[in-house]
């Protein structure tokens, strides 16, 4: 089954312009998370997706492929899908390009599910997260039914937790696993009340009656996704701090 890693990369961020050629440590942000991507031991290929002559210059410099892509897209998935449109390939990971301390085996285990279980159509990974995060609007959390099905995504806490005892909470990673034929139906799906109302697009899946797997990584991560000055400075630290410790 041949696996491809597609990175989409923007470069007119609304909150962050030019935020994929950010130097974090030495190094463009989108050149981290094609590193990380590239370790990964279930991916054939990774491709960065992008819009802007700039970082074609800057994936090239570090030996990287990428392809130009239109300046239509309305978000990455359909980035994603024109690339891999007319390549022969199964299954497409859907690696967001603003996070620069994704783990290559966290990739490796989305991608494992999806292998394991020809009957999935699309995968996802979550975690669980502390207290102090269930407030923020910008972690989005996960509800899963027994099987590990999507019930519901949202910026809101969920579940509320009326009883304070053990009550557990999972942020969404955005990271997707998809076989090509329904990324290709996906992309072509209207949006939905709820994917509007929440803004998240992962909600038209469910609202089309489709189901999408959620797992729980077995490795230990705190999402960073890199939206703000603030989230860059804090990247910058903690790669600094990992470096000093090798």
């Amino acid at each position: 089954m041949k696996t491809i890693g597609i990175i989409p990369a923007r470069y007119a961020s609304t909150r962050l312009p030019g935020k994929p050629l950010m130097d974090i440590g030495g190094k463009p942000m989108i050149q981290h998370v094609y590193e990380r991507a590239m370790q990964a031991k279930l991916i054939d290929e990774v491709i960065v997706a992008t819009d802007d002559e700039r970082i074609v210059s800057a994936v090239e410099q570090f030996g990287g492929t990428s392809v130009m892509t239109s300046v239509d897209h309305i978000n990455g998935t359909s980035r994603a899908a024109e690339v891999v449109k007319n390549l022969d390939v199964e299954l497409i990971i859907n690696i967001q390009g603003d996070e620069p301390l994704i783990m290559a085996e966290m990739i490796d285990e989305l991608a494992a599910v999806m292998i394991s279980d020809e009957k999935l159509s699309t995968a996802t990974l979550c975690y669980q997260i502390s207290e102090e995060h269930f407030p923020d609007p910008n972690v989005v959390k996960v509800v899963r039914d027994r099987n590990e099905f999507a019930l519901y995504f949202s910026r809101s806490l969920i579940p509320y937790g009326r009883e304070k005892k053990n009550h557990r909470v999972y942020e969404h990673i955005g990271i997707y696993a998809y076989r090509k034929p329904f990324l290709l139906k996906y992309i072509e799906m209207d949006d939905t009340p709820l994917s509007m109302a929440e803004s998240l697009e992962q909600l038209k899946v469910l609202e089309n009656g489709y189901k999408m797997k959620v797992i729980e990584t077995r490795f230990s991560y705190e999402a960073l996704s890199i939206d703000t000055k603030e989230d860059l400075e804090r990247a910058r630290s903690i790669i600094a701090v990992k470096r000093g410790q090798e």
